[in-house]
């Protein structure tokens, strides 16, 4: 199983209806500029103390404006025993341009 996932990947499991769990790790400022719906935001900074709000049992998707910093929280996750995480390859900044030109690029 990959650990990536690409915009139009995601776009098309959303349209499918999977149950699919958007962790935005930027920063408050960022998330009130772009963010996808639905999506939970807990910064990467403060994900080692906010692991409690996440469940194991979830497919979670980490997100961020570029994809470094999701990478980096995809990797933690999974190195703390979340099995099932996959990082958004090119962060919103892709969706914006791949997916929905509606949501704000910056």
């Amino acid at each position: 199983m990959g650990f990536t996932i690409t915009p139009t990947e995601l776009k098309a499991r959303l349209d499918q209806g999977d149950r699919l769990v958007l962790l935005d790790v930027r920063e408050q400022w960022e998330f009130d500029l772009a963010k996808l719906n639905g999506s939970t935001l807990i910064p990467l900074g403060t994900l080692p103390q906010s692991l409690g709000k996440l469940s194991r049992d979830s497919e979670i998707i980490a997100i961020c404006h570029h994809g470094m910093r999701s990478a980096d929280a995809t990797n933690f996750l999974l190195q703390q025993g979340f099995p099932n995480v996959k990082n958004l390859v090119g962060g919103i900044d892709a969706w914006s341009v791949q997916v929905d030109g509606s949501v704000p690029r910056y």
